[in-house]
């Protein structure tokens, strides 16, 4: 367990805490830093958990699960935030399950230069998450026009308005108190 405050172990959890940690137990049985880091007030544990899976991981939306996973890691690049990255970016990856379409498209990421790679629906999506995450006073209605016309519909705009604004949340939370991984089994997929 790494971060700037004070996470409270399993062992030493009370009760409620408990209940919380165990909803947000990984795949791999346990809890992310991600999460701990919230142990000192598990109702905002529970809340960050419930937005995550809506957000992520849910098996309504349309957008393509490998696509949910490049823009999470697209905005977590954006806010250079190593800890989502390190995480998203592995289960985009794996998502993929193509060695040389994943290292193509993270060149792209991280350079910035998504129009690289990628073109059309993508594309957009990518240029949308760049302009909400670095200029989000500067949105117009032209940006979500601009979704519409590359074949994004209004449902799926809504899912990457969410994904986008979920990251761009918990970037903050993790560089602002200065969680890690360490400890952490990194990704969401059991391989």
């Amino acid at each position: 367990m790494s971060a700037w405050i004070k996470m409270i172990s399993d062992e030493d959890a009370d009760k409620e805490l408990s209940e919380v940690l165990n909803l947000a137990r990984t795949p791999h049985g346990t809890v992310d830093n991600v999460m701990r880091v919230h142990s000192l007030r598990p109702n905002t544990m529970k809340g960050h958990v419930t937005l995550y899976r809506a957000a992520l991981h849910d098996e309504t939306n349309t957008i393509p699960m490998w696509f949910q996973e490049t823009i999470s890691s697209y905005v977590s690049i954006l806010n250079d935030c190593p800890y989502s990255y390190a995480n998203h970016w592995k289960n985009a990856a794996h998502l993929m399950q193509d060695s040389i379409k994943s290292n193509k498209i993270e060149i792209a990421l991280n350079s910035k230069n998504p129009e690289s790679y990628f073109s059309g629906a993508e594309l957009a999506m990518l240029q949308y998450c760049q302009k909400l995450t670095l200029q989000p006073g500067e949105m117009i209605e032209s940006d979500v026009i601009n979704l519409r016309d590359n074949g994004v519909d209004d449902g799926q705009i809504l899912e990457l308005n969410q994904i986008i604004g979920y990251f761009n949340y918990v970037n903050r939370l993790l560089n602002g108190l200065g969680v890690t991984t360490s400890g952490d089994t990194v990704g969401f997929y059991k391989d």
